[in-house]
């Protein structure tokens, strides 16, 4: 089996993890603030940690999304330019943007994994749930690094396009 034939297969299931994760996140925020109305307006009742819990998980699933987003290529893009260009000359750009991006976003996912390590931040609570806060901030290295993953399985297959013959191209 071709190594690219083995990223690509990483990429799609690491995708359909992220998709059920968003899916259930969102459906998480969705109980939360539902049952809060339902208490809080009903029975006088509210749960006192329900906002900073359904924040928590916004930021969980958009981080997650964004992940997604990368994976599809659907990031908010001028692409003026790629559609000029033929085939084989649009993947060997894209293939050089992607590299720039995944420089990017390995560095920064590289300073989340060094920030959420730093003894201050591991001692860090959260003011409602006494939770230690790096549970939290540690969505951000892991969805950056999972970016950094769709990112680099993008480059295999623009590169790929590129070493297809100009006939095969579309």
């Amino acid at each position: 089996m071709p190594a690219s034939t083995i990223v690509e297969r990483a990429d799609a299931a690491l995708a359909a993890v992220e998709q059920v994760v968003v899916v259930l996140l969102t459906g998480g925020i969705t109980a939360i603030m539902m049952t809060q109305v339902v208490l809080r307006y009903f029975f006088g009742a509210p749960l006192f940690w329900a906002e900073e819990i359904s924040v928590q998980l916004l930021v969980f699933a958009s981080v997650f999304g964004l992940s997604l987003l990368t994976r599809r290529g659907d990031l908010v893009s001028i692409d003026f330019l790629p559609r000029a260009l033929s085939p084989r000359a649009r993947h060997a750009l894209m293939a050089a943007l992607g590299g720039v991006m995944l420089a990017v976003v390995g560095f920064i996912a590289w300073l989340a994994w060094d920030w959420i390590a730093r003894p201050d931040v591991r001692i860090e609570l959260s003011a409602t749930t006494q939770l230690p806060r790096w549970y939290t901030y540690a969505v951000l290295p892991v969805g950056l690094s999972c970016m950094a993953l769709h990112q680099a399985a993008a480059i295999v297959r623009h590169l790929q396009g590129f070493a297809q013959p100009a006939g095969a191209q579309a």
